[in-house]
């Protein structure tokens, strides 16, 4: 049986894609706070939590002995991961938008 990790790196590939759950998580919900309240600092924290989720897919990458076609979806994902959370908060912009118009014309003729 191959195995596809050392087990000297075991915590080290465990605590490094734990920490790419939290930190994917917490780029998205900063992202999408920043927008909602436009503050610079949350937008500062956000693009600092990304930075981390880079680090953490680094360490992965290395810890994992990723090569070849894994690292490039490695690469790819960490492309889309940036584009994802901006990619939805555009969506849901127009989504809604187009909701709030037809809610205000509703009340507009009621009025």
């Amino acid at each position: 049986m191959i195995e596809p990790v050392a087990l000297k790196d075991f915590f080290i590939t465990f605590f490094s894609s734990a920490l790419i759950i939290l930190a994917g998580a917490s780029y998205a919900l900063l992202y999408a706070w920043s927008k909602v309240n436009p503050n610079s600092r949350i937008k500062i924290a956000a693009y600092f939590s990304y930075a981390v989720l880079v680090v953490s897919v680094g360490v992965l990458s290395s810890a994992a002995n990723f090569s070849g076609y894994w690292l490039i979806v490695t690469i790819l994902m960490i492309i889309g991961y940036f584009f994802a959370p901006i990619g939805i908060w555009h969506l849901c912009v127009k989504t809604h938008h187009e909701e709030a118009a037809i809610t205000i014309n509703k009340r507009r003729s009621d009025e």
